[in-house]
């Protein structure tokens, strides 16, 4: 959806107020609320579990260009993605693969689109002895050994990364994640939402935490990639403290975003490396870059640069959940619109979760990542707010769906996760305790574990 035409994006802002503005412009109908899932996969080889090079990748990429609408996104010469009619897969810094699906009216529409994706990838994977894992961060190979992928805006980000904290680089090239994409009514039912989401962040780390192993051993996290982000850049990652409150709103995203430094402007496909200097954007908008002046293609550009566990662009997106095997994925959006898009759940959450103080929330927050469902909460423990979480979520999709917002019942989609809690071991605990033997048993363990393409739905009785 545009939010404004081209030429109104290119035009020098005049004022704060349009900032502001487009991300007003977001706002939709409840009758007109969607749902969207992207899911990141780390690519190994199927022989030898390591990260594969670019090239592989790319040949993936060629094998699938021209094929059921898929045309190929480039970078200079780089190919680099692909886009369809209604979706696009690109790729991460170490060459992680991620399915961007449309915005859908349901979870059932997401769920179909991400089949027909795996099922091509899967197939033409197999040809070039490719292997697929939903799994958080790569499991064997060592950081300085996984390449980068030649996109312009890597040679910006990477040498950053190390200027602002010690994990930036395992982020981009060893960590991969699922994102769900939300609508809004208005300014209010936005910040309600960005707010709760923040709020429910310890519950996604300990629901999803599926990254236990990291360079072959384990690291002392169940979702180390939650550790790894928390180490990226304290400016643009982690939780934005100022939406916490009560009674905020588009003016205070924009402040925070305002004074996050710029990793780098682009015209006309050229980009202009900003991190020299502490070049915030509310620096540029006053004073403008050499003969450049700020605009809203600026601002939209800038806006996906930032990395907190909610952000808006100007979909609510919440960006918590560590990549899970292929069956489970599509949880990840079912527990989040089950809680954000219900007046009853938002209720349930703002009275479970609402109501800690800064420090014990944020204590709650780190330690949730390590500590998975057994963090300690309010004098017990997280795994039992989640089972009522999840108890609601299901409530509220099945309301959801008699009150035609949704054109089939997707709580089964939380059937994994009553599992989970009721088990009370999350995905990194069982990969835990079956982590042994050669490395050729531990890559076995893992595409068990969460490989693409392992038929389980037909054993949980969904059909592919």
């Amino acid at each position: 959806m545009a939010i404004f035409d081209s030429k109104i994006m290119t035009r020098p802002i005049e004022s704060h107020d349009v900032l502001a503005d487009y991300l007003a412009r977001g706002g939709k109908p409840e009758a007109e609320w969607g749902v969207g899932l992207e899911v990141e996969k780390l690519i190994v080889d199927h022989h030898t579990g390591e990260a594969v090079s670019y090239e592989r990748i790319r040949d993936l990429l060629s094998h699938l260009e021209g094929t059921l609408d898929w045309k190929g996104i480039y970078d200079g010469e780089a190919l680099v993605g692909l886009l369809g009619g209604n979706s696009s897969v690109t790729l991460e810094p170490g060459g992680q693969i991620e399915l961007s699906g449309r915005l859908c009216r349901d979870i059932h529409c997401s769920q179909r689109d991400f089949d027909r994706y795996v099922g091509q990838i899967v197939s033409v994977g197999k040809e070039l002895g490719l292997c697929f894992l939903g799994l958080g961060a790569q499991p064997f190979t060592p950081l300085e050994q996984i390449n980068w992928l030649p996109k312009q805006r890597y040679d910006v980000m990477g040498p950053y990364m190390l200027k602002t904290g010690d994990m930036g680089q395992r982020m981009m090239k060893q960590t991969a994640g699922i994102q769900v994409n939300l609508d809004f009514s208005d300014e209010a039912d936005c910040a309600r939402k960005v707010r709760l989401a923040q709020l429910l962040t310890p519950v996604f780390y300990a629901l999803f935490a599926n990254s236990p192993i990291l360079e072959d051993r384990p690291c002392g996290h169940l979702s180390v990639r939650g550790e790894i982000w928390s180490r990226t850049d304290s400016d643009r990652c982690g939780l934005i403290e100022q939406l916490l409150k009560r009674g905020t709103g588009f003016s205070d995203y924009v402040e925070y975003a305002l004074d996050v430094p710029l990793y780098f402007l682009q015209r006309e496909g050229q980009l202009y490396d900003m991190t020299g200097q502490r070049f915030t954007f509310r620096r540029y908008l006053e004073s403008g870059f050499q003969n450049l002046r700020a605009t809203l293609a600026d601002w939209e550009l800038h806006l996906s640069t930032l990395f907190p566990e909610v952000r808006l662009r100007p979909q609510v997106e919440v960006r918590t959940a560590d990549s899970l095997p292929q069956e489970m994925a599509a949880s990840v959006a079912g527990l989040v619109k089950g809680l954000l898009y219900d007046q009853d759940a938002l209720q349930t959450t703002e009275r479970l979760m609402g109501d800690l103080e800064l420090e014990e929330f944020k204590t709650v927050y780190r330690d949730s990542w390590t500590m998975g469902l057994r963090t300690p909460f309010q004098g017990g423990r997280l795994g039992e707010i989640a089972a009522e979480l999840l108890a609601e979520a299901r409530r509220s999709l099945k309301r959801q769906f008699e009150s035609t917002l949704s054109d089939s019942d997707e709580s089964h989609f939380l059937d994994a996760l009553d599992e989970i809690v009721h088990q009370d071991q999350t995905l990194a605990e069982r990969l835990l305790s079956r982590w042994q033997g050669d490395r050729q048993q531990k890559l076995a363990i893992l595409i068990d574990h969460c490989g693409y393409g392992q038929n389980r739905y037909r054993q949980r009785g969904h059909d592919i």
